[in-house]
């Protein structure tokens, strides 16, 4: 391929936001490292390898020097040479010494398996020495594994779910453990990355019973803080190789942001038919290419989108969600090249051998600068030249960043993140622990102190303590209690079967009408994704969700042909619980919040011109989270300033009565929504709504009663909060407020390591946290938080200074999708503009 005669062939250089030529990178060499076995030298050098990368050869020393490592280095690099070569190492000197390796997809697990598989064959080593042992793993073969296997290739759910509970049918490999593999760390962040590093504990805990101290192996992609991530993720000193000599062909990175269409709303052309037109143009000039998108549902509507575009060549998607069978057929044929196209989300972001590809179109910014170039990382990877294309959507975050490339380019890559004494994580690890191994009193789980919650446990019952340490008389007087209390599970299944590393609770299974099992999605996304009446998307062809069993976890799939998809509209209302750490009385504050979810309704997208074709109702039930979030509120006087202009609007003055005529509504109704029926939940009242607005009364407060007609009973109807938000006209003043949180919430990504959907954000005109002043609230979508509202409370002023930058450099004239959000077509009052709206309270925000 020759990247420069093409890009000159393609038709959307005039679109090219940045374009920059990353040239080839030679390798660089050193010697094996004298103290590796020599059978293990001679099986390199059987494969044509006399020599190591620099990365490879620093990183084999330490290891065979009983250092914990952790290997940062580029894709494709060789990184798994590391751990190949030392667990070989391991067992060409002790033929009972065992290894366990850890991916973070099953997928990566069964590709290594098939390359460490002729390492063993040229040690003259039983294949079934190496085994997988994850949820795909028959019956019969679990066994085998365990009875024949040295290397285990699994992955953390299993280890959690499947090896700890059964430890003593494991006792003799956790006896021989030498060396844990855990690959891709940098994908182990956030909540999932928090409950992992519990397993951990769990698992050197077992190690320490039966006499074994395993050395970690870590391998990652570039991150900001891998030795500090990696050492609060095993809890022990790790040293960092980084010093990577892997080479690289000559790779084209453009940053493409598709055309205005419409100057004065500052609309531009769809990025998925950008990226559909630019894939098309790579696979027709020959290109084996694949494309990324952020979402399951992207996936599937770019997936139909290019099959429509480009009917000659063969295209395919590989997502979660589809089967296992389907995923391993879909990496067979990438690597024999009988499928020239793939779309897929970051399933395929990590290390699968998909064979030598040669194009990349991203749809949108995959949410991490790692990330990014991990996907970048997957074509060019044989020292070939590459072309990367990443196609900008109308997020504020995407827009920023091909105005300001060098965040791409130029600043450092972000920090991972976990909170492994989250309180919410370390409870459910402490009773899986417990199953496993009873607890001494004053014994910790790893470095977590965990008395307190046995305590709480054995109070509750699911724990036995053998002495008497656990009634309250002994934690008050611990000097008291007897040394050696044992705290024991009670129950016979293991705690760890209802207890999900990423915090989401149960799967729901999506099966057609003869029972077939097509699809599955995360319980708690399953109100946006297969209520009633959606579109799902498999494989480019539609299905429609005739039936969503709740109780069951099943939603029914029937095929037909539509010309639209569908889109949910999600409402979030948040209570603050508790502060935290605040910086004054108008904050930014650290609080815990609980945030109730529910999906009022969906709307139905024609597929080719997006255009709306009508709204439907969603009857699910409400789902509540607790999390962390950080607020900041206007000053009083700003507010009042800010309403005299016009820019926002402060609550109605509703008079007198209004309390006992809100109650008396809300009585009469018997405190159910009248829309949908929903009862109040404890501790969240119900809204009141009035049916003619308040305001058409002409209310002045000491100058007329108008208030008692606007406030008669037959004026006014309880309506859940969901309900509300249907019901409600929005008003034009409020939108700058909508208009702020809107993109503070979408650039946030670009201070902490996240996905875009790990946040969430609110806003209220007269905050009740806020003493009824208008204010913001970021809040994390995972149970407890992991610590990104923290983090971003201490960047507040530059997230305001970046949103600020947003808003000033976008060419819309009164508000878009890339800033301060799309207008909501219920907007009455169209004379305001809505982005200069939105910087004045922007400006008020950060001139307190």
């Amino acid at each position: 391929m020759n990247p420069k005669a093409l890009l000159s062939a393609l038709d959307f250089s005039r679109d090219v936001a940045a374009w920059r030529h990353l040239p080839a990178k030679p390798p660089r060499f050193a010697p094996l490292p004298p103290a590796l076995h020599p059978a293990v030298s001679e099986v390199l050098r059987a494969q044509g390898i006399a020599q190591l990368y620099t990365h490879q050869a620093q990183a084999l020393e330490a290891v065979l020097s009983g250092h914990h490592v952790v290997l940062t280095a580029g894709t494709a690099s060789g990184k798994s040479l590391v751990f190949h070569a030392a667990t070989l190492d391991a067992l060409m000197r002790d033929p009972e010494a065992t290894a366990l390796w850890l991916f973070p997809t099953k997928a990566l697990g069964y590709d290594q398996r098939a390359r460490f598989a002729p390492w063993l064959a040229a040690a003259d080593l039983p294949e079934t020495w190496c085994q997988t042992y994850d949820g795909d793993t028959a019956s019969a073969r679990r066994a085998a594994a365990r009875r024949e296997a040295r290397v285990i290739i699994s992955n953390a759910d299993m280890l959690h779910v499947g090896i700890l509970p059964n430890h003593p049918r494991w006792a003799s490999f956790f006896r021989a453990l030498r060396y844990v593999v855990i690959d891709e760390l940098h994908g182990y962040h956030g909540l999932f990355g928090s409950h992992v590093a519990n397993v951990l504990r769990r698992l050197q805990r077992v190690c320490a019973f039966y006499g074994s101290t395993p050395t970690f192996i870590l391998t990652s992609a570039t991150i900001a803080n891998p030795r500090e991530h990696a050492e609060q993720l095993i809890e022990a000193e790790v040293r960092w190789i980084s010093d990577d000599g892997s080479p690289h062909g000559e790779r084209h990175v453009l940053l493409v942001n598709p055309p205005i269409v419409d100057t004065a709303l500052g609309l531009r052309r769809s990025a998925l038919f950008v990226a559909r037109d630019i894939a098309a143009q790579t696979l027709r000039a020959g290109l084996q290419t694949i494309c990324f998108a952020r979402s399951r549902n992207m996936v599937e509507l770019l997936l139909r989108a290019l099959q429509e575009h480009a009917p000659d060549q063969r295209v395919v998607g590989y997502r979660s969600g589809y089967l296992p069978d389907e995923r391993r057929t879909i990496e067979r044929d990438l690597r024999s090249g009988a499928i020239r196209g793939v779309v897929a989300t970051n399933a395929l972001e990590l290390g699968v051998d998909i064979g030598a590809l040669d194009a990349c179109v991203m749809l949108g910014f995959p949410g991490s600068v790692a990330s990014f170039w991990q996907q970048a990382g997957r074509v060019g990877r044989r020292g070939m030249p590459s072309l990367v294309v990443m196609v900008a959507t109308a997020d504020p975050l995407d827009q920023f960043l091909v105005a300001h490339s060098e965040y791409l380019f130029e600043q450092p890559p972000e920090h991972a993140r976990i909170a492994p004494d989250n309180l919410g994580v370390l409870a459910q690890h402490t009773l899986c622990a417990a199953f496993e191994l009873p607890f001494t009193r004053g014994e910790r789980l790893g470095r977590a102190e965990v008395t307190d919650l046995l305590d709480a446990f054995a109070e509750e019952g699911l724990l036995h303590a053998s002495g008497s340490a656990h009634l309250p008389l002994f934690r008050h007087h611990p000097s008291s209690a007897p040394t050696e209390t044992r705290y024991t599970w009670i129950g016979s299944e293991p705690p760890a079967q209802t207890v999900s590393l990423r915090g989401i609770g149960e799967r729901v299974r999506i099966i057609n009408e003869q029972g077939d099992v097509i699809g599955e999605t995360d319980r708690h996304t399953a109100p946006a994704r297969v209520h009633e009446g959606a579109i799902y998307l498999h494989q480019g062809q539609t299905y429609r969700i005739v039936r969503l069993d709740w109780e069951t976890g099943e939603a029914v799939a029937k095929p037909e042909e539509t010309d639209y998809f569908t889109q949910a509209s999600v409402v979030s209302e948040v209570m603050v619980m508790r502060t935290l750490t605040s910086e004054g009385a108008l904050g930014p504050t650290l609080s815990e919040v609980q945030v109730t979810t529910s999906v009022p309704r969906y709307r139905r997208v024609q597929f080719n011109t997006h255009r709306t074709l009508g709204w439907d109702d969603i009857r699910l039930p409400a789902q509540t989270l607790e999390t962390v979030g950080y607020w900041f509120a206007l000053t009083a006087e700003a507010a009042r300033t800010l309403q005299r202009e016009g820019v926002i609007g402060l609550p109605n003055d509703y008079g007198p009565n209004w309390a006992q005529q809100r109650d008396a509504a809300r009585a009469r109704d018997g405190y159910r929504c009248r829309i949908c029926g929903a009862p109040e939940l404890p501790n969240r009242q119900h809204h009141v709504h009035h049916i003619k607005p308040f305001r058409s009364f002409g209310y002045i407060p000491g100058e007329n009663d108008a208030y008692l007609q606007a406030n008669a009973l037959e004026n006014l109807i309880t309506v859940c909060p969901s309900c509300h938000a249907r019901i409600e006209t929005a008003e034009a003043v409020n939108q700058s407020l909508a208009g702020v949180c809107y993109a503070l919430v979408n650039l946030a990504p670009l201070l902490v390591m996240c996905d875009p959907t790990d946040l969430g954000a609110t806003y209220d005109v007269a905050a009740p946290y806020a003493n009824g002043l208008p204010a913001i609230l970021i809040y994390e979508q995972t149970p407890g938080g992991t610590g990104l509202a923290e983090e971003l409370m201490l960047q507040h002023r530059q997230l305001l200074r970046l949103t600020e930058q947003r808003l000033r450099e976008c060419a819309c004239e009164r508000g878009c999708p890339s800033c301060v959000g799309p207008e909501p077509p219920t907007v009455r009052d169209t004379r305001r503009n809505r982005k200069h709206d939105a910087l004045r309270v922007l400006l008020a925000f950060a001139a307190r």
